[in-house]
């Protein structure tokens, strides 16, 4: 049976008219392109107003069958050059490339990063033909964006303009890679090899990389190469896919970035609702705030006001637990599509809040869509728009192109995925300026703590007390300094109220332990035990 709720009161949701936080409405305009195909989970790079697009699936969600899931021919095979302004579009096969750059090119998903005027891409998941199976790719290719979109739209040779090397580090779909300094950042994602089956049968192998990667890469001569290698493993926060990754500009004014949402939680076939902040310092877990608005890779855009200090963050349609019919806040487990449009937002004080935006998508799609950013707007490094610079009261700060359009809300779990199909169109997006614009504020606050005794000890057991607001699952797990996992479970004979247990940590060697509690697959909590 569907799993379906209404949500009209609840202690962690709570939903009002804000203070004007954001004065901006936000327009979509479709724009249709003669000859364009529909196309999601691509990588793409822009240059003079021309958008380069590679890879991705020109069908809809994938199937629920293995023998029909992810079909070759359901794969992008060529190389398309857009331009928006005068609505043309070129492409070319990429069937005049050698195998590795062929097969990798085609693939879905795939982690990308335009530098300048380099694209580079790393791993995506495709059928292989070389291998004769569906395979995460091992790969990290170099492109030169200029040049290639110049061979495409005259019908050039593109060969030379490409770059390959082979690595296990590269091997890496659904995650997000991120440039901050002069390092890399290949952050979570996932390796995945065969045929997608929803029962669990024995068609495919799936490992989680739970990592953040960082590396420099050396493009400068004919061989392309990575230097500098280092990571930072968590199986609990970093166990994630498929999400967005939004640039930053911090309250202190450091670049960055922050992962928002994704799925899925180790304990449950659920997203994630708490974002992770990625810096050059390491990663920093927001358990303290959950989002529940957007939770799957869609079209996303950061947007910084220096004045006020504000750092906002739009998300377009996708995938969510969570969505708003009419004035009430709906949770579906099933994880729909949704037409929702909406805003975080985070102040100088580096609280977090959630905003649902009164403008919606036009139907059910914007999964697997990408933001292009408009680059004539005063801009950081890392593509976060500078707000506070723009005195227009009206501008277009980019476009949205393609994603899975569904007519209805769930399905994958009807089975209904041939009814699915990748969007051709574009949307401009513009901000229009407006002061006495109110917005639907979700209150995110996770109020639930627990508190560890003695801390430090010299024991093999804690004390470990915490209130529960209602009685739900309550899991834990227990992980070393390292960020690898040691111990799970979860907590049986709680109550409604405050509760008292005796913890027994893990007989290692390991003297930190990290215990995190996830109440109702919902609201997570984490704290540091060292043991002398």
């Amino acid at each position: 049976m569907k799993k379906y709720f209404i949500i009209v009161i609840l202690l962690f949701y709570k939903v009002s008219i804000a203070q004007i936080t954001f004065d901006y409405n936000v327009q979509l305009t479709p724009i249709a392109i003669p000859g364009l195909q529909g196309l999601h989970s691509y990588a793409f790079a822009q240059h003079n107003g021309k958008w380069l697009i590679l890879g991705g699936r020109k069908d809809g969600v994938h199937a629920r069958q293995p023998f029909n899931a992810f079909p070759n021919s359901q794969n992008n095979s060529n190389i398309i050059v857009i331009d928006v302004e005068t609505q043309q579009v070129w492409s070319t096969p990429l069937t005049s490339l050698a195998t590795g750059l062929k097969e990798q090119l085609q693939a879905t998903n795939m982690n990308f990063y335009q530098d300048g005027d380099v694209l580079y891409i790393i791993g995506g998941y495709a059928f292989s033909e070389s291998l004769n199976d569906h395979v995460t790719f091992d790969k990290l290719t170099s492109i030169q964006v200029p040049n290639l979109i110049d061979a495409v739209i005259n019908g050039t040779s593109i060969s030379s303009n490409f770059k390959q090397i082979t690595n296990p580090i590269f091997q890496n779909t659904g995650g997000q890679l991120g440039k901050i300094g002069n390092e890399f950042y290949l952050i979570g994602g996932q390796v995945f090899t065969g045929r997608y089956n929803p029962m669990n049968n024995p068609t495919f192998e799936q490992s989680y990389i739970n990592k953040v990667q960082k590396f420099t890469i050396d493009n400068s001569g004919t061989q392309l190469s990575y230097n500098n290698y280092s990571f930072v493993e968590d199986v609990v926060h970093l166990h994630r896919r498929d999400y967005n990754l939004v640039p930053q500009v911090f309250p202190n004014g450091e670049e960055g970035y922050t992962i928002s949402s994704g799925v899925f939680q180790i304990n449950a076939d659920l997203p994630f609702l708490y974002p992770v902040d990625i810096k050059a310092s390491g990663y920093f877990p927001q358990t303290q705030f959950n989002q529940y608005l957007s939770n799957y890779h869609s079209a996303k855009v950061g947007l910084y006001d220096g004045i006020e200090n504000k750092m906002h963050n739009l998300f377009f349609g996708g995938i969510s637990r969570y969505y708003y019919n009419g004035t009430t806040l709906v949770q579906d487990d099933d994880v729909p599509f949704v037409k929702t449009i909406s805003r975080t937002t985070r102040v100088a004080n580096s609280d977090l809040s959630e905003y649902k935006l009164e403008v919606e998508m036009p139907n059910l799609k914007g999964a697997g869509a990408e933001f292009i950013p408009n680059k004539n707007l005063p801009h950081y490094s890392n593509e976060v728009i500078k707000l506070n610079d723009i005195t227009a009261n009206e501008f277009v700060i980019g476009h949205i192109y393609g994603g899975i359009d569904s007519p209805s809300i769930n399905p994958f779990t009807n089975n209904e995925t041939n009814t699915t199909s990748a969007g051709a169109t574009i949307y401009e997006v513009k901000l229009i300026k407006n002061a006495i614009l109110g917005q639907s504020s979700i209150d995110g606050k996770n109020e639930f703590t627990f508190t560890v005794s003695p801390n430090p000890t010299k024991e093999n057991s804690v004390s470990i007390q915490f209130y529960l607001p209602y009685v739900a699952t309550l899991d834990y797990f227990v992980t070393n300094e390292s960020g690898q996992l040691l111990d799970d479970g979860e907590i049986d004979e709680l109550k409604q109220g405050n509760n008292t247990m005796t913890f027994n940590l893990v007989n290692s060697e390991d003297k930190i332990q990290v215990i995190t509690f996830v109440l109702d697959n919902k609201f997570y909590c984490t704290k540091k035990i060292i043991i002398n």
